[in-house]
């Protein structure tokens, strides 16, 4: 299956770039004009956070610092909701900061804890911190907040962080991942069912986002691309 970007221009001329086209900018804004190709608008969304709870809050830890020099030493989480002809099917991700990969996500019918309960054993599955102090960033939803999530987290030597009420900037990483998955994928289509939601959802996360899709913040590459670069500077420096 293919999917596409339909970004600001400086991604597709960089994506062009990057595929060995030399071409400038200004042609690149040309000739999206001239082919009538512009972002898709975005649309408002429906709010899953349930906030309105005696649960325990953690301290905004994080900040507002999206920049990290490491791999898994700051991730955030979110969750969203995705229509389907059998209704609504719910999406957990974790992202690490450091290269804007997603790390771990889960995908259900329900907002029960066990979603992003789910979603965290997928990350720690296949990502092991190196260090503890492992910062994990969230909004103060009653999922997150639970006694069973926040368990898991101390098990794991994770710290929790967690935004300010109403405040969707302090969860930017996360909810600007939402915006690219529902403006180049979910509203172009129709899921006839929950399972080729998530089939579609699962590929376009692990295939395209982590593996082909390249980000600005990260010197226009894609995740894996920029932590394989760290990866291999690493070792370059350590035989050096």
């Amino acid at each position: 299956m293919q999917f596409c970007t339909l970004g600001p221009y400086e991604l597709i001329h960089a994506a062009l770039v990057a595929k060995g086209f030399q071409v400038g900018r200004q042609r690149v804004v040309r000739l999206m004009a001239k082919l009538g190709i512009c972002a898709h608008p975005q649309r408002k969304f429906k709010a899953t956070t349930d906030s309105k709870h005696d649960l325990p809050i953690a301290h905004n830890i994080l900040s507002r610092d999206f920049k990290t020099t490491e791999p898994d030493r700051a991730w955030v989480a979110d969750m969203t909701y995705i229509w389907t002809s059998e209704g609504w099917l719910y999406l957990a991700v974790i992202i690490d900061l450091f290269s804007r990969r997603v790390v771990g996500w889960s995908m259900a019918e329900h907002m029960r804890t066990a979603l992003v309960l789910n979603a965290l054993k997928a990350a720690l599955g296949q990502r092991i911190p190196s260090q503890a102090g492992l910062l994990f960033h969230s909004d103060r939803g009653s999922q997150c907040a639970s006694g069973d999530y926040q368990t898991a987290l101390l098990n794991a030597e994770i710290t929790p962080s967690m935004s300010r009420r109403a405040n969707c900037w302090d969860n930017a990483v996360a909810e600007n991942f939402f915006v690219s998955l529902k403006t180049e994928l979910v509203y172009s289509r129709i899921f006839s069912t929950r399972v080729t939601a998530r089939i579609i959802i699962t590929e376009w996360i692990e295939v395209f986002y982590n593996r082909q899709r390249i980000h600005s913040s990260i010197g226009y590459l894609s995740p894996a691309q920029f932590e394989e670069n760290y990866w291999s500077t690493l070792e370059q420096s350590m035989a050096a």
